[in-house]
């Protein structure tokens, strides 16, 4: 059986994307933590759209959890032709008031996770010559970011891990994506402790943000920044505006 898997599936972007990937007739693998919320939506998803779905609840801020993750679906014989690496999490305050366990359970998620992930289903889609891998990264990953400096590491992390491989691919049927986007109203302001920052007063939708980057891994693109503005900015203005600047830019936005 054929699936793709989706991370973060209980909430926010990723939920969007397990709907938008079953609503194309594909089999899903929903993975959180949060059992209930992802077998409310299994069951909304077979009873929409008649696919296959499969919940399994794993903490990847765990690596022995990752990997179980990873058995699991081999056992079952499931080829993951879809990955969608979306789990992921900030926390707001100066590097040096953040505790070290916080940060290190970040970039557990953040990066150790996506990346045993990618190691565990990649092999098999290049063996089958087809195959899509889409990580949810953000524009973050582009600039330096106080006030969540591990959170803008990792997504960097996210972002050139993305352009080197989806290189390396260049010559097969596999693709990966990074998904890029400003501010979305999801958990994930509420969860990094940043419920009033002034960033996300105008951030945009889930469903919207989930879309882009959907068609985007489907055309095979190396990076979708979702957020117009944003675009323009990392694109065309950054390159020329002083570091000191942007600095000074996102911390104020950043606070509270």
């Amino acid at each position: 059986m054929k699936a793709g898997l989706i991370t973060g599936a209980s909430s926010g972007i990723g939920k969007e994307l397990a709907r938008i990937h079953a609503s194309n007739g594909n089999n899903v693998i929903l993975v959180a933590r949060r059992t209930e919320q992802l077998q409310e939506l299994a069951k909304e998803i077979e009873g929409k759209y008649n696919v296959k779905t499969l919940v399994l609840s794993a903490d990847l801020g765990k690596i022995d959890e990752v990997q179980s993750l990873i058995s699991t679906i081999k056992s079952k014989d499931i080829f993951v032709n879809y990955l969608f690496n979306n789990a992921g999490f900030g926390g707001w305050g100066k590097f040096s008031d953040r505790s070290a366990s916080d940060d290190h359970q970040m970039i557990a998620v953040n990066v150790q996770a996506l990346t045993a992930l990618t190691h565990g289903f990649l092999p098999e889609m290049i063996e089958k010559n087809e195959g899509k891998i889409l990580h949810t990264a953000s524009t973050a990953g582009f600039i330096p970011g106080p006030l969540q400096a591990t959170y803008f590491a990792t997504k960097a992390f996210v972002v050139s891990l993305t352009k080197a491989t989806n290189y390396e691919l260049r010559n097969t049927n596999i693709s990966v994506t990074a998904l890029c986007p400003g501010p979305v109203k999801t958990e994930f302001e509420f969860a990094a402790g940043m419920g009033n920052a002034k960033m996300f007063e105008n951030g945009a939708d889930a469903y919207s943000t989930a879309l882009k980057g959907y068609k985007a891994m489907m055309k095979g693109k190396t990076i979708i920044i979702s957020d117009f503005g944003f675009r323009i900015l990392v694109k065309y203005l950054a390159p020329f505006i002083p570091e000191a600047f942007v600095l000074k830019v996102v911390e104020k936005i950043q606070t509270k």
